[in-house]
């Protein structure tokens, strides 16, 4: 991306304006010159044109015995060793030219060419820098070399200021992106942002960049404080919904909260983290206030593309950690009905809610099913012979449980359930012996674990 826009440019002054520059530069003298001067001169460009350099630099240096004061044709002797890639000669070259006229702007960007194809850096950057006093946007070409040799607190300053003076770039903020991934420069550009809004409280990219950067670094408090401060400015602004929403929720307006979360959910400039802390924070108000749970299931169905946060799931935790379990298991279903059916540890909390309300039907047939998915997973042996001898179906309950025994390893609790299902599933057999013999297998379990 370095010097895109300078090498553009200099190409084109390359190819297609050396007699611009030759009217723009030339003392008056040249239009004196001799016969000899001119034919050589022209010949030169005709050389070059034809990719013969070797005889164009032979005319210019003619040029030059005849004149040599004549910034021009040391530009042009500069261009074709740059072309031979000479570039020493090159270098010496657009040098003379700068000494004879310092105020081409053209004859810099020679150096620069050079420095820019020898990967001479340091040079590069003092050489943009004194083309920068007659064209403050190739600070761009700066920014670039700045970027390009680590110096990211320069890169950062210089960033911000064409921003302040030009207007943001794509090529601009990809650069202060990469840059505010480390961050240590990250405390810079909030000081440069609260700067930013206090010049221009109506830009609302600002406050919405600052905001990001409080939510990154967890600061939520002042996040906060920023989006109020949105809200205010830009009443309008999605953005600005994220400081009402919260002012709503907290003064137990309902309806109004509900409809400043919608429109943070729906937004496509708010970042996840934020969205996510929303909705966090209207779950919890739903769990005291369990009439608006229709209102938290629309909700929800904004994160169903969400790749980063299961969040069906997530909120299933949240039910199963209060006890709440045909909440928990409601959104169970919803996951594995939206993301994978199999995945394994929401399955195993779907089982485990199962059977604390003591739905042992669909318990059973799903751990059926998992067996065929997990042959060696005793959990879902378990919960499947757990639900049979519930549903009285004590033949398929002892066939489950003797075959996921052999798979309990190191895991004294559940070998001794295991146990005590089988002892269940033989007393449902009518084999009170076995049920006996099962029953004690369990409590000599649970001694080794004490």
């Amino acid at each position: 991306m370095i010097k895109k826009r300078v090498f553009t440019v200099l190409f084109f002054a390359l190819l297609s304006t050396s007699f611009s520059v030759f009217a723009q530069t030339e003392p008056e003298d040249i239009a004196m010159a001799t016969d000899e001067y001119q034919d050589s001169f022209y010949e030169s460009l005709k050389q070059k044109g034809i990719e013969n350099y070797d005889k164009a630099i032979v005319s210019l240096e003619k040029c030059i015995k005849l004149k040599p004061n004549d910034a021009v044709a040391y530009f042009e002797l500069g261009k074709n060793y740059l072309s031979l890639k000479q570039y020493q000669n090159a270098q010496d070259a657009f040098e003379k030219a700068t000494q004879l006229d310092p105020k081409n702007k053209w004859f810099w960007l020679g150096i620069y060419d050079v420095s820019y194809e020898t990967k001479n850096y340091p040079l590069a950057i003092e050489i943009i820098q004194k083309i920068i006093v007659f064209d403050e946007e190739y600070k761009d070409d700066l920014i670039s070399l700045y970027m390009i040799t680590n110096q990211y607190d320069k890169a950062l300053t210089a960033i911000n200021e064409m921003n302040d003076k030009f207007g943001k770039s794509a090529e601009r903020e990809i650069y202060k992106t990469q840059i505010l991934s480390q961050g240590k420069y990250q405390n810079a550009e909030i000081d440069n942002l609260l700067e930013q809004i206090k010049k221009n409280p109506k830009e609302e990219s600002n406050y919405v960049n600052l905001i990001f950067l409080y939510s990154k670094n967890n600061e939520n408090e002042k996040s906060l404080e920023v989006a109020k401060q949105l809200a205010k400015e830009l009443p309008n602004s999605e953005w600005g919904q994220v400081s009402s929403f919260k002012g709503y929720l907290d003064a137990n307006q309902a309806d109004k909260a509900i409809k400043s979360m919608n429109m943070i959910l729906a937004s496509s400039k708010i970042d996840s983290k934020i969205k996510h802390r929303t909705l966090n924070e209207f779950l919890i108000y739903v769990n005291k206030n369990p009439q608006y749970s229709a209102d938290l299931e629309k909700a929800i169905s904004y994160f169903d593309n969400d790749k980063d946060v299961d969040v069906a799931k997530e909120i299933g935790k949240f039910y199963h950690s209060k006890g709440q379990f045909e909440n928990a298991i409601k959104y169970y279903e919803k996951d594995l009905k939206s993301h994978s059916d199999t995945d394994l540890e929401t399955n195993m909390l779907l089982l485990e809610a199962y059977s604390q309300v003591k739905q042992y039907e669909p318990m059973t047939k799903r751990a059926m099913m998992l067996i065929e998915v997990y042959p060696s997973q005793p959990q879902f042996y378990y919960y499947a012979g757990l639900g049979s001898n519930q549903l009285k179906q004590f033949k398929n309950a002892k066939t489950v449980l003797e075959m996921g025994l052999d798979y309990v390893v190191d895991d004294v609790k559940l070998e001794s359930n295991f146990n005590i299902q089988l002892g269940e599933a033989y007393n449902g057999l009518g084999d009170a012996k076995k049920k006996e013999e099962y029953f004690l297998k369990a409590n000599e379990v649970l001694k080794k674990k004490k």
